[in-house]
């Protein structure tokens, strides 16, 4: 209730400042931006090599100054706090991983990256190169997303709450784990559920959707891009609270024959006014689409349109270009020195850039609370020409290991959370519903357990809680993390046949007794890590029986739960 209050408190001063120029009436709550890549996205902008490739030798000084090497702009002294205050640096020098600077230079302490001892173990990663410019990637090609993170606050620690799209889509939008809000399956020990054209499912109706409850409040809300919780009129954005809806059931597969299988459909509302592949033509070959210059129209106009009504807002806005088969519009064709994918990012970047700018053109900057991330890991098996890195991290999307859940994100509100900022608070996907809430003024639902937590505490005072974050494949509770340990109680990648087709979860990175291709149990002997030290889940600990007892814990209080 303590966040709650906090916001209470605040919306308060607002109505007397008000009061004091002889304004009537409450003051407008805060417009609320959820920008959910697909897949493939955000999960490969984590750091992932420690030092420079060759081709970069030329950029050694840029990327010295980032580190604290040279005396740095004024741009490059901000990346370079924020990748220091997100551990994402070596502690000491780069002189064992960065041959290619020079004696002097490899060997001088990386100051602005050493940290008191006590606080040592709050590193997480070394300095690596993914493909978001804040983190550390080189050819600095996401220049509104970095200006997006400088001027607000990165999460390097947060967790979707599945491994595949639409657990984690239901999640966010309910606050509740998958195993609760009836997005998982009986059918098979640890299967991920998900809902493709055939499947006749969708989200339950007695579950509160985050649209559903902010009309408590006000709020006009608007879905732009994939839905993916059910294709049945029943399971419909607008039958859930949504005002609006600019998209698709699911993601842009195909094109199908339009007889055993059409293709997927779009819609504006109730209106189905195309297909994906016809009136929205896609194609492979090439990789070119306009579908996202469409979305970004979209919610351009929204925005626009809720200024003018002078109400707030709730804008989800889920895009899929990165998910495979991967598409941009001609003008970012060829642009990336990534191939097609960097192409996709490219105008995702440049997207979040334009919907920024007309916030700050309508001068609601301050108003107006933005979040950006994804809903799992990267699919690796799209990799390498569709597909991206997970970093340091194992394996990708489909698993529960760090790889296929661990998202970055990143928050903006402008005037509200101090800019240039880093939380190590532990994260959800979860708590963006939790979260909304709480900007709205509102309550949580009262009978029945919320898993999402009130992120505002850490974003506006950087208050962190101590919280476990746990990691469900279908109905099975896989894992758990709790600080800076993960325990696995069983371990998974995908089946020996699908193998054996070629389908890889976690190409090149085979780690014997984890990353195995049968379903192993250790609720036993859990197989634990520590993910300060260890990111990449590669070193089991030997745990001591009070490590295993305080990781298994949160377990004991949460399984009787799970299924309310």
């Amino acid at each position: 209730m303590a966040p709650v209050a906090a916001v209470t408190r605040w919306r308060l001063l607002l109505v007397l400042s008000a009061a004091g120029f002889g304004a009537v009436g409450a003051p407008k709550p805060p417009n609320i931006l959820l920008l959910l890549m697909d897949d493939d996205t955000l999960s490969r902008w984590l750091p992932g090599r420690p030092c420079l490739r060759k081709q970069h030798v030329s950029d050694a000084c840029t990327l010295a100054h980032r580190v604290g090497f040279c005396k740095p702009s004024p741009a490059e002294a901000t990346l370079s706090s924020l990748l220091a205050k997100a551990r994402l640096c070596r502690p000491l020098s780069l002189s064992d991983s960065c041959p290619l600077l020079s004696p002097a230079v490899a060997a001088a302490p990386t100051a602005s990256c050493v940290l008191p001892q006590q606080r040592r173990e709050r590193f997480l990663l070394k300095m690596g190169w993914g493909d978001l410019g804040v983190y550390g990637e080189p050819s600095r090609e996401t220049p509104n997303l970095d200006r997006m993170a400088a001027e607000g606050m990165l999460f390097p620690n947060f967790y979707s709450a599945n491994p595949l799209c639409s657990p984690s889509r239901a999640a966010l939008l309910t606050g509740r784990l998958p195993i609760r809000n009836g997005f998982y399956t009986t059918n098979g020990h640890a299967r991920n559920a998900y809902t493709p054209q055939e499947i006749v499912g969708g989200i339950p109706d007695g579950e509160h959707l985050l649209p559903e409850l902010l009309k408590g409040a006000g709020y006009a809300s608007k879905i732009v891009g994939k839905w993916h919780l059910g294709h049945r009129p029943q399971f419909h954005p607008l039958k859930h609270g949504f005002d609006e809806w600019f998209g698709s059931p699911n993601c842009h597969f195909g094109p199908y024959d339009n007889r055993a299988r059409p293709n997927i459909p779009v819609y504006r509302d109730w209106e189905m006014v195309g297909r994906y592949y016809e009136e929205f033509p896609i194609n492979l070959r090439t990789g070119e689409a306009n579908l996202t210059q469409v979305y970004l129209q979209e919610a351009l106009d929204f925005m626009k349109r809720q200024q003018v009504a002078q109400r707030p807002f709730f804008l989800y806005w889920a895009i899929d270009a990165t998910h495979a088969p991967v598409y941009a519009s001609r003008p970012f064709l060829g642009t990336s020195r990534r191939g097609r994918y960097g192409d996709a990012v490219r105008e995702i970047d440049d997207s979040v850039g334009k919907i920024l700018s007309l916030l700050r053109d309508l001068r609601i900057t301050e108003n107006t609370f933005v979040f950006f991330t994804s809903d799992n890991g990267a699919a690796l098996i799209s990799a390498p020409k569709q597909g991206g890195s997970n970093g340091p991290f194992l394996c990708g999307k489909q698993t529960t290991f760090e790889g296929g859940m661990r998202e970055p994100a990143i928050a903006w509100w402008p005037g509200r959370i101090p800019a240039g900022q880093v939380s190590h608070q532990l994260g959800s996907i979860m708590d963006l519903f939790t979260t909304s809430l709480a900007l709205a003024g509102l309550a949580l639902p009262s009978d029945r357990v919320i898993d999402g937590l009130d992120l505002l505490p850490a974003m506006l005072r950087g208050q962190l809680t101590d919280r476990p974050i746990f990691y469900y494949r279908g109905n099975t509770l896989m894992a758990v993390t709790l600080g800076q340990y993960k325990a696995h109680f069983w371990t998974w990648t995908n089946s020996w046949e699908e193998y054996r087709q070629g389908i890889d979860f976690c190409p090149g990175q085979n780690v014997s007794g984890v990353t195995t291709h049968t379903q192993e149990e250790h609720t036993k002997l859990p197989l634990i890590f520590h993910l300060g030290r260890d990111p990449g889940e590669r070193y089991p600990l030997r745990g001591s029986r009070t490590l295993k007892w305080e990781l298994g814990a949160p377990c004991s209080y949460h399984q009787p739960q799970a299924p309310s």
